[in-house]
């Protein structure tokens, strides 16, 4: 599969030529724990399954593992094989529109060894615009498969790793990737967490930088000019503030042809619940 995202109608003449394709709807709204199923049940695409993002997703915060922690491998490979996937089946991945909620789940499922799984540019929102088929029905027929793991290490990484690529200050070989928004970065502003800044060497990189003014991704050649500053022969360590809309930038990252893309699954708000880890503020230099 030549790319991890998927255009409404590519996925249009896929799904009309017979191609079994697993769809998953991950609708989600941080300030309202209801507003996925609720939209799931007004309308989705033929055929989708729900999933429910908190509760599927992310497992309760505890001392250390950020505030969205991730389930056990062994938990979502049972959640999958029972919406009839496994490694080899092809699923796509959907929102509203282009955002951390698909990207999260196109992870997983990469993570956990499966390989066809990509997201629906432009999500709900630019499928309905372009006239696709609805329904209301949400008895989905499904035959479970069993997904065997092969849990991809080199797609994650935790804070000791971090720490090492902190203490290199870029000269490593790895490189650290902020996704928040700028404010954040900076230290200027602390929305979700007790306290602002960043992991010292990181280099920011918006993750709604890797779209267009119109929601859509941006194409392989845009993202690799998005990207030119970072070394593609270097390990890239992607974190956001829990390890949600980092995502977008890992996949973003490797639709530029980085090959060596590593999530911090804990974030910022795991590197700030150990108290000896130094924190940076305002902006460094990409050069």
């Amino acid at each position: 599969m030549s790319s991890n995202v998927v255009s409404v109608e590519q996925l249009k003449v896929r799904l009309n030529s017979g191609e079994r394709i697993v769809l998953l709807d991950v609708r989600f709204n941080p300030k309202e724990s209801s507003y996925g199923r609720e939209a799931y049940v007004k309308g989705h695409l033929p055929g989708a399954h729900f999933i429910d993002f908190k509760a599927d997703l992310t497992r309760p915060a505890e001392e250390h593992g950020g505030r969205s922690p991730l389930p056990s491998p062994e938990e979502l490979a049972s959640l999958f094989g029972s919406l009839g996937i496994d490694r080899d089946t092809a699923v796509v991945a959907y929102e509203d529109g282009n955002g951390p909620a698909a990207s999260r789940l196109w992870w997983l499922l990469h993570y956990l060894g499966a390989e066809r799984v990509q997201v629906l540019d432009g999500g709900y929102s630019a499928w309905t615009a372009a006239g696709g088929e609805v329904t209301t029905e949400v008895s989905v027929d499904s035959e479970p498969r069993k997904f065997v793991l092969v849990v991809q290490a080199d797609w994650l990484v935790g804070v000791d790793e971090v720490r090492t690529a902190s203490s290199g200050s870029g000269q490593s070989g790895v490189k650290l990737v902020d996704s928040r928004d700028a404010a954040q970065y900076a230290g200027l502003e602390a929305p979700f967490d007790p306290v602002a800044g960043h992991i010292p060497g990181a280099l920011h990189y918006f993750w709604k930088d890797a779209l267009l003014d119109d929601g859509s991704w941006k194409s392989p050649e845009q993202l690799r000019e998005h990207f030119a500053n970072l070394p593609k022969e270097e390990e890239i360590i992607v974190y956001c503030g829990s390890g949600i809309s980092a995502t977008p930038n890992v996949l973003a990252l490797r639709e530029a042809g980085y090959e060596n893309v590593k999530l911090y699954a804990g974030s910022w708000s795991d590197w700030i619940s150990y108290s000896e880890n130094p924190i940076a503020v305002g902006e460094e230099e990409k050069a």
